[in-house]
């Protein structure tokens, strides 16, 4: 049936259908407009995160955070975002770890920095906890789960009050946190100990313990929960482990050795992992069937950590030394555009 804004009067009234079709033109104008996707960018090197009009393909504003931004949580309706920044000095090879902690730190930076997403500016910092590296959001954003670094724990922080809600102890080095689809685990890679802590949402206690590769930095859950994929930058692995036992714990693949994985997105779409591979400058794409290597796509600058938008379609990964992003077309692993953000990119989300 076709609408049209001309009543034919039966009697001096519309015939009802043509009700219909006025009411369906009147809530179309007054409907939001869909909004578009916006991409965000930890700048671990000058304290701000770069936001991304993904569909223009360009960089919309700059927000300064705080020190040393490094994980990022988003909202589920993109109106929140959470960056993990820190007060403890930066310290790469070749600087020793005894240098290192000769360095000034500032307590007062660590926090979780709260950013509104409308206006575009630092409005909140939740502090109480110590360097905090990674943070992940539960699905119904009242639940902040934060590695710190330097303690070996796990923080559980209330979203909406700020307080520190539990700590749990952890292997060291922790970094990697992710909450499972089904919301009932929460993981945490430990790259000292080579581990991965398996902590229950409901009790904050400790279920399962699976050692991987090593040095592990980041892990992705199957959409069923029931498994998580972990990288091993130092030895080139990617390790598959069951939850919520953490046994078996297995190799899954092992790259080649200039490939240094970091971060892992799961494309369950098309049966995918994707990798940052670090140092080789590349994002390692892995099948889940068989598995296998399926190719290596170069972005350049130490990609680290990797996430997808679009409803799947792009791949979006921060390369740290060379300041930008690239964006892959998940359909043809083509790069299809990179955008400057600011110094040493770490980690990056997608959303609303």
């Amino acid at each position: 049936m076709t609408c049209t804004l001309d009543p034919v009067q039966t009697g001096g009234t519309a015939a009802p259908w043509q009700w219909c079709c006025l009411a369906v033109v009147a809530l179309l104008a007054f409907s939001p407009p869909a909004r578009a996707e916006r991409v965000y960018v930890s700048n671990e090197d000058d304290g701000s995160v770069t936001v991304i009009d993904a569909d223009r393909g360009a960089a919309i504003a700059t927000i300064a955070v705080g020190k040393r931004p490094r994980g990022l949580a988003l909202s589920r309706d993109g109106r929140l975002l959470y960056v993990a920044v820190s007060g403890v000095p930066k310290c790469p090879p070749p600087i020793t770890d005894e240098e290192c902690a000769k360095l000034p730190r500032d307590p007062a930076a660590d926090g979780i920095a709260v950013v509104d997403t409308a206006k575009l500016e630092r409005v909140r910092l939740l502090t109480g906890v110590s360097d905090p590296e990674r943070v992940a959001l539960n699905r119904d954003g009242r639940r902040l789960y934060v590695s710190e670094e330097d303690a070996a724990r796990l923080a559980v922080l209330d979203a909406v009050g700020g307080r520190v809600l539990a700590t749990v102890p952890v292997g060291r080095e922790p970094e990697g946190v992710r909450v499972s689809p089904n919301g009932r685990w929460v993981l945490v890679t430990s790259e000292e100990d080579n581990t991965v802590t398996i902590v229950d949402t409901k009790s904050n206690a400790i279920v399962g313990k699976a050692t991987v590769g090593a040095r592990p930095r980041d892990l992705a859950f199957s959409s069923d929960s029931h498994s998580a994929y972990v990288s091993g930058e130092a030895d080139a692995s990617l390790y598959r482990i069951a939850v919520p036992s953490g046994a078996p714990a297995a190799e899954f693949l092992k790259l080649r050795p200039q490939v240094r994985p970091m971060g892992v997105a799961l494309d369950p779409a098309r049966g995918r992992l994707y990798l940052g591979a670090g140092r080789a400058g590349t994002v390692a794409v892995v099948s889940l069937e068989g598995p296998r290597l399926l190719g290596e796509i170069t972005c350049g600058g130490r990609p680290w950590g990797v996430a997808l938008g679009g409803g799947g379609r792009r791949l979006y990964s921060p390369n740290g030394p060379a300041g930008d992003v690239t964006i892959v077309d998940t359909r043809t692993l083509a790069v299809t555009a990179r955008i400057a953000t600011g110094k040493g990119p770490w980690a990056v989300v997608a959303g609303p």
